[in-house]
């Protein structure tokens, strides 16, 4: 029955109207990537699953019941949370879920248009059976989306567009087939890249791993070749920057980025201006009067091929047997 509680949950919070669901009640919902969906409210939820199953020639009472609970005394997910799951070290405080890890996802989720989902129910069936199965499962889509989040903003935050249109966030790359699955098939779909010239927003950056980029900058619909170094990738692949914020975003945040700290003395792996070339970032400027000491003894802003690891699969086998156990 899982697999017909996600497609249930990604209609009641996508596509509400195909349940009679309105939509202020679909945004009472949200849930993590754990197969889960937390609401306000109880008896909207159980009539649209019992609708649901219906729908789809399932009317086992027991069935729709077994799916559905309350949490009666629960103002909300943080107290929830915190009732749930002891924590001693910093009590009446909402613990890291999932906890840190020294690895997390090498990739990143997929902010997944809602306008694309709007065209056609097929969409959601078909994105869902794209995500991204591992060991414990299909990783399930990560709902926190919608409501006034596409319009409240002054316009002066990094967030992108894409992440503010967005219907839910799917992990939906891990593996080489995925990801040209990804780029060559539902991209093109997904995204706008009608103009060559402007790379459009597509992953979430809360959840980017260390080994994303965007396709190749020559053709959109190919993944950067797994077999490249670092430094290779860097040259010939959208960057991780770009494939988070867009083209004109990031042009927009590197502009502030040099205006402000015109010395780069805020740096960090795959922060904005971390993958700029030397000489793009500010050639008058003296330098820093103290330049700290760069690890492993790399004098790059990022790693290269030759002093992190040879190349992406390097990478991906250093890390695959640790995600297999780790992730959902």
């Amino acid at each position: 029955i899982a697999p017909q509680f996600a497609e249930f949950v990604a209609h009641y919070m996508s596509a509400p109207s195909l349940l009679n669901v309105t939509k202020e009640h679909s945004l009472a919902c949200g849930s993590p990537p754990d197969s889960s969906l937390y609401c306000y409210g109880e008896e909207d939820v159980m009539q649209a699953w019992t609708r649901f199953l219906d729908m789809n020639n399932s009317t086992d009472p027991a069935k729709a019941a077994s799916c559905l609970g309350s949490i009666p005394g629960v103002p909300g997910y943080a107290e929830y949370i915190i009732r749930d799951n002891s924590n001693d070290r910093f009590p009446d405080n909402v613990a890291d879920s999932p906890p840190p890890s020294p690895l997390a996802i090498p990739f990143a989720f997929v902010l997944v248009p809602q306008s694309w989902l709007d065209e056609s129910e097929e969409n959601i069936k078909t994105i869902l059976e794209n995500a991204v199965s591992l060991s414990g499962g299909t990783v399930p889509p990560y709902y926190a989306f919608g409501g006034a989040a596409a319009s409240g903003s002054d316009q002066a935050n990094s967030l992108s567009q894409a992440h503010r249109d967005a219907g839910f966030m799917l992990y939906l790359i891990f593996t080489a087939d995925e990801e040209a699955n990804f780029w060559g098939n539902l991209f093109p779909k997904m995204f706008d890249i009608s103009d060559k010239t402007n790379f459009p927003p597509v992953f979430g950056s809360n959840h980017a791993g260390f080994l994303l980029t965007g396709p190749l900058k020559e053709d959109w619909t190919k993944p950067c070749p797994r077999e490249l170094t670092f430094e290779e990738r860097r040259e010939k692949c959208i960057s991780f920057q770009e494939a988070i914020y867009g083209t004109e975003r990031l042009a927009r945040l590197e502009a502030i980025k040099k205006a402000v700290d015109p010395q780069f003395i805020f740096n960090c792996v795959n922060c904005v201006g971390n993958n700029l070339p030397e000489a793009s970032k500010s050639e008058d400027d003296e330098p820093s009067p103290a330049e700290p000491e760069t690890p492993l003894g790399n004098s790059s802003d990022e790693p290269s091929g030759a002093s992190f690891v040879s190349s992406f699969v390097a990478a991906i086998s250093a890390t695959a047997v640790y995600l297999l156990s780790h992730i959902i």
